[in-house]
């Protein structure tokens, strides 16, 4: 017989990236009394990872617990970037209800839609949250609109078209059922969970089923799972079954090593849980997201939606620069290999692939973001590797077209720069599909792009609008290919001696365009230092001296100024390499260079290619 948990409420926040879902459960912590009144905080606890702390956005999702009125309520904190859209599909089958967090300035946002659509289809109870309501510009009132018209447009129920509104400032610590009222806490947050989420149900007495929603790793207890209990209880030492809804033969046996239940940040340990509880499962090596934890006498899977594919790979490989393994710990194939597919441990929406070369491996996902993160986590753990430019994957349909993925950009720009955006993503395959005036004076476009369109277009569509513009991607399926792209317009000044850079080399370099490194660095023939003016490569000998004469001395070095060069960041470079090139990547710096090095090889490489075209 089902059952309700009245004093269990399970709940998932979902929004747009950076409308503050990170800093509203950071509040619901503090003001649930999890932390000692003496205890130091930092702010976004939930971002732990160190990459999440700097730029400000959730990658992965985290489990959290409070307890208000003697209600347990379980968090789920979701990242807002499309990238990381696997994290959010799977969470919210772990929940009962959504708190839809919105920007009071921003409004509904194209991520809003795609978190919102989710929940909508696996009908969920939804509470909106109008964010940010302490900013001087935010209109509260035409955001409730807006979300009413996103949720009638996405088909909403009768149930979720009426959910409740609150307002809030994160920031400020406060909640409030209107924006006449003048409570300075969270409660009115609290109250409408309680009163808006349905409690978890499920019959306690039948067979256990636990479907794995997450994956955790920890060195010492190896992967972790992490679901809610659907039906039965789950005890330590209980003899279960492992079952996936989309591998129908899969039957395997296992024993629960051991059970953890979640308060506020810690693991607390568990003998057993039943009904509506999140759990978390370690002593199991090789559990995956979709298996449902069963008993082996009636081994039913619960139903899982499949994680969407990948849709953009480059390829990793070992470094063979005339530098390599001078600043990496992490050096060999092995090394490279071995933290790849740990990665896999607790990424669902990452491929590996091994390939003809034993140095080199195939690494798919789902954005140029989502792959950046990873080499950046890698290069910090002191792996030294290189990788090529970020590619999208084809597929070839019944009559053998080449199919290619496309996205809906839309894009939020001041009035002046809309010309020049729309030029320079119709140069890139984009067809305009929608232009709109919106608040503050910018104008929203919408455009239907190749996915491979929007590779390396971030970086210039900042420096065209002055760092003014908003651009949002969402994956919109697979088209017709739409023909050949030149990615860059641009070529690379390439460097045509090995050695260190020296000031009068740089000074004759920088008149032929911009240069990414300055003096006293070292270097090597077929390093890339920097972009030319128009669309040939250079190739330049910057560790040249000035001869000395009995007129002049090598001081004289010292009245050469050099331009400061442009230092980028590793999306800046991966952006930057074109087809022909490669991102050298060690724990200490970042150089681009030449696939081929030699230069002779790499003209007569290049002639060939031309000949087959």
């Amino acid at each position: 017989m089902k059952i309700k948990r009245d004093n269990v409420r399970n709940v998932a926040i979902i929004a747009h990236v950076d409308h503050g879902k990170t800093t509203l459960v950071d509040q619901l912590l503090r003001q649930s009394g999890i932390f000692r009144a003496n205890q130091e905080l930092v702010d976004r606890v939930m971002d732990s990872n160190d990459i999440e702390r700097e730029r400000g956005i959730t990658i992965l999702s985290k489990n959290t617990a409070v307890t208000y009125k003697d209600t347990k309520i379980n968090i789920i904190d979701t990242p807002g970037h499309a990238d990381f859209g696997g994290e959010v599909e799977r969470v919210l089958k772990m929940v009962n209800g959504v708190i839809l967090v919105v920007d009071a300035y921003e409004g509904v946002m194209p991520q809003t839609k795609f978190v919102l659509k989710k929940a909508i289809e696996l009908d969920l109870d939804i509470i909106c949250c109008i964010n940010k309501c302490d900013r001087a510009e935010a209109r509260a009132d035409e955001v409730v609109d807006e979300v009413l018209e996103l949720l009638m447009d996405l088909e909403a129920n009768d149930r979720q078209l009426e959910c409740p509104f609150v307002f809030a400032s994160a920031r400020t610590g406060w909640c409030r059922y209107s924006l006449d009222d003048s409570n300075n806490d969270m409660v009115p947050l609290f109250e409408t969970i309680i009163k808006s989420i349905p409690a978890p149900e499920g019959d306690p007495e039948a067979d256990t089923q636990v479907l794995i929603s997450t994956i955790d790793y920890n060195e010492y207890v190896g992967r972790i799972g992490v679901g809610k209990v659907d039906n039965g209880t789950i005890k330590v030492n209980q003899e279960c079954a492992i079952v996936n809804h989309h591998e129908p033969d899969k039957l395997r046996k296992i024993k629960i090593g051991k059970l953890y239940e979640f308060d506020g940040l810690a693991r607390v340990e568990v003998n057993e849980a039943t009904v509506g509880s999140i759990v978390a499962i370690s002593g199991i090596s090789d559990i995956h997201i979709g298996d449902t934890i069963t008993s082996p006498e009636n081994p039913k899977a619960i139903p899982f939606q499949k994680i969407s594919e990948p849709t953009i790979s480059m390829f990793f490989m070992v470094n063979d620069s005339p530098l390599a393994g001078q600043e990496g710990k992490y050096v060999t194939s092995r090394h490279i290999r071995d933290r790849l597919f740990r990665e896999l441990n607790t990424d669902v929406s990452l491929r590996v692939e091994e390939t003809d070369s034993p140095d080199t491996y195939k690494v798919s996902g789902r954005g140029e973001l989502h792959l950046s993160v990873l080499i950046e986590n890698m290069r910090r753990e002191g792996y030294e590797f290189a990788v090529s430019k970020a590619e999208v994957i084809y597929k070839y349909n019944e009559n053998n077209q080449k199919q290619e993925p496309m996205e809906i950009a839309y894009i939020d720009v001041p009035e002046a720069y809309t010309g020049s955006v729309i030029q320079k993503l119709t140069a890139r395959k984009g067809d305009l599909m929608g232009m709109t005036p919106i608040h503050g004076g910018y104008t929203r476009l919408e455009f239907s792009i190749p996915s491979r369109g929007l590779i390396g277009y971030r970086g210039e569509f900042m420096t065209d609008t002055k760092g003014e513009g908003i651009i949002n991607t969402e994956f919109d399926g697979y088209a017709p290919f739409k023909g050949e792209m030149f990615y860059r317009r641009n070529g690379s000044i390439i460097c045509f001696e090995s050695g260190e850079s020296i000031t009068y080399g740089l000074f004759n370099a920088q008149e032929r365009g911009e240069l990414f490194i300055g003096p006293g660095q070292k270097v090597y023939a077929g390093m890339i230092i920097g972009q030319t003016g128009k669309s040939e490569d250079v190739e330049i000998n910057v560790c040249k001296t000035k001869k000395l004469t009995n007129t002049r001395s090598s001081s004289a070095d010292e009245a050469l100024r050099l331009v400061p060069p442009k230092i980028m960041s590793l999306e800046q470079s991966l952006e930057f390499i074109d087809t022909d090139e490669l991102l050298e990547i060690t724990p200490q710096n970042l150089r681009i260079r030449k696939k081929i090095l030699d230069p002779v090889l790499r003209k007569r490489a290049m002639f060939k290619t031309k000949s087959q075209m």
